[in-house]
């Protein structure tokens, strides 16, 4: 069942601490709870993060999926940083014309934030986007160090700050926990 719509609002959750994801995959999960039909696209991660498992299982909630495998940016030859663009680029109209197309009430573009400073999503086509998105769609983007024109677009920008991390020391992410 469906509830009423309101205006829809374009979130930030960025910073160098951990729970960028975690946070916007909790407003998906509560979006959902409510009754919207929300859309999830990961840019440069593969499929196989841990809260997609739990998020599948809700008919509300739609999950895009990328490439089946994924390496950082800074570890990409030029040629590969060029496909890369390609695709996330094609990936963005494919993504946001469905969530429009197909009238939904929440669209999350996890690391597109991150894609952009990578060089590998232009900018300019997300600001096209969020400038003449559905009135009622709510968006939320996710990554480290938006620029000025994103976070003026933006309605809501939370900065999420490393203090400590088991990183740091050499703990790898785990499963179920950071991935």
């Amino acid at each position: 069942m469906k509830k009423e719509r309101q205006t829809g609002l374009v979130h930030i959750y960025c910073g160098d601490g951990k729970g960028k994801t975690t946070t916007a995959m909790g407003l998906c999960a509560r979006a959902a709870g409510y009754g919207y039909r929300v859309l999830i696209y990961q840019f440069m991660k593969d499929n196989s993060t841990s809260e997609r498992e739990v998020l599948k299982l809700c008919d509300r909630i739609t999950i895009v999926d990328g490439l089946p495998a994924e390496k950082f940016s800074f570890q990409m030859t030029p040629e590969e940083k060029r496909q890369r663009k390609e695709y996330y680029e094609s990936q963005l109209r494919a993504v946001t014309e469905k969530a429009c197309r197909e009238d939904y009430d929440v669209l999350f573009l996890d690391e597109a934030i991150y894609t952009i400073g990578a060089g590998l999503l232009d900018e300019a086509l997300v600001l096209d986007f969020l400038k003449n998105k559905p009135e009622h769609l709510e968006v939320i983007l996710t990554g480290q160090n938006p620029g000025k024109a994103l976070i003026e677009a933006a309605d809501y920008v939370s900065e999420i700050k490393k203090i400590k991390h088991p990183f740091d020391h050499g703990t790898p992410a785990r499963k179920g926990i950071e991935r």
